[in-house]
């Protein structure tokens, strides 16, 4: 998992997501993003809440990596993919000790 990956799973868990269901909000967010590539951080929010993401909201700099983590991986080859492409690079316990060490790195 990239730096970007590690840094968005932080972001989103900030943003209210539940770290087992972060694979399927990249889904929605992915299909939302292939819907419409340059769509702010409004119209995310607004097509997540339409997915059922209603307790969640996005700022600008989680969308941007988002974003990033999405290009990097290409689009296209995971359109309309179910959430197991991102679950294959995800783990929660990991991504929870990574996510203190990122912590413990920024308040140094």
């Amino acid at each position: 998992m990239s730096i970007v990956d590690e840094k968005l799973m932080v972001k989103l868990r900030e943003s209210g997501v539940e770290a087992a269901l972060i694979p399927g909000f990249i889904r929605s967010l992915a299909n939302a993003f292939l819907i419409n590539p340059e769509m702010s951080p409004y119209q995310a929010n607004r097509r997540l809440k339409y997915l059922g993401w209603d307790d969640v909201e996005i700022d600008y700099h989680t969308l941007q990596l988002a974003i990033n983590s999405l290009e990097i991986k290409g689009l296209k080859r995971l359109e309309y993919k179910s959430a197991p492409w991102y679950i294959n690079s995800y783990n929660p316990v990991d991504s929870k000790r990574k996510q203190k060490v990122l912590e413990l790195q920024v308040a140094s």
